[in-house]
């Protein structure tokens, strides 16, 4: 059991992901070849382009991790896959590839949640939290704030009742005229804005719970767009604030409720500099310790999900042989404790 090999492949959108890890020698090589190219002169994700480009890139990307971690496809224990969240013809062509190599190398494979994998991406480094935690999962498709009180054990504490903060990034920079993916491109425009310039709303922090809406700030971005056209750089940092402190105001809050000492930040947000100084800030001031995944984990990526269903695979979870299931929508809190 020591030497149990698992192979992780990602589809859920727009990023072919390819993961290899060993239970004696942890992560052993992982790809990943993202779309962005060929998304940008739509601005967005088209979903049968996505699907029809992981059709063409996983089985190379799978064939390169084994060589960069000088294995042969024999040597495979176990394949975990996203199972969803995420668009449906892209967790297909993961599915079906998942499930007929696993079928044909008489090997068990089980469906990762996506999310899960995000919030277990921090365990891949060398410091990793421990359980009880609070986790802040940020990405294009999810703001969820969820209590962690073991592995599978999940209780959300609050999301997003419309746009995601990714989603509200993307849309507010498309507003700006800024480039696809919008979120970075916002980020570096915000870095020549004037703090103070504008003062946006922290929706949601004057009333109690954990919910997020972002949509009425991206409103509110572009209202004053209108409004102020030539400063651009200004809007942006008044937006990238406004969204930070909005999170940083919610896990502060929600590390109060549950009495927990340790804040995960993961997804694809979690990368953004700004709000790691805030959280970062935040965390000093109450005794929190917040830990992240480093940044080529922070986004869709196979080497988390190779993990995540690593762990639930050495634990004899997996799926019938004969079904390729998959869960556009998927609640975090359906798993199971491992």
């Amino acid at each position: 059991m020591d030497k149990f090999i698992t192979l992780g492949v990602e589809s859920s959108c727009d990023e072919t992901g390819i993961g290899i890890y060993s239970q004696s020698h942890g992560l052993l090589a992982h790809r990943l070849f993202s779309q962005v190219a060929i998304h940008a002169e739509y601005g967005g994700v088209v979903p049968e382009l996505a699907s029809r480009d992981h059709i063409q890139r996983v089985l190379p990307l799978i064939k390169a991790a084994l060589e960069d971690a000088k294995l042969q496809l024999c040597d495979i224990d176990a394949i975990a896959y996203t199972a969803g969240p995420g668009l449906a013809g892209a967790l297909l062509v993961g599915a079906g590839v998942a499930k007929s190599l696993a079928w044909s190398l008489k090997i068990p494979a089980l469906g990762v949640h996506h999310m899960e994998g995000h919030l277990l991406a921090p365990l891949l480094e060398e410091k990793q939290p421990k359980t009880p935690f609070v986790a802040l999962l940020v990405s294009g498709g999810h703001t969820l704030l969820v209590d962690v009180e073991a592995i599978g054990k999940y209780k959300i504490l609050g999301e997003s009742l419309d746009d995601a903060v990714g989603e509200a990034f993307d849309k507010t920079a498309k507003i700006l005229g800024l480039g696809y993916p919008g979120g970075p491109a916002l980020s570096k425009l915000a870095e020549q804005g004037e703090e103070g310039a504008f003062k946006f709303p922290r929706p949601m922090v004057d009333r109690p719970g954990l919910d997020f809406s972002f949509s009425g700030l991206k409103t509110f971005a572009r209202n004053t767009f209108i409004k102020y056209p030539q400063q651009k750089s200004d809007i942006a940092k008044a937006f990238e604030v406004a969204a930070v402190q909005t999170l940083m105001i919610k896990c502060r809050r929600s590390l109060e409720q549950t009495e927990r000492k340790t804040l995960v930040v993961a997804g694809g947000v979690s990368a953004n500099r700004a709000l790691r100084q805030e959280l970062g800030k935040m965390g000093q001031k109450v005794g929190v310790e917040v830990f992240y995944p480093r940044t080529e984990f922070c986004t869709d990526n196979g080497a988390m999900i190779a993990f995540a269903g690593h762990l639930r695979l050495v634990k004899g979870q997996a799926t019938a042989a004969n079904e390729i299931v998959i869960k556009p929508r998927w609640n975090l809190e359906e798993l199971v404790a491992i």
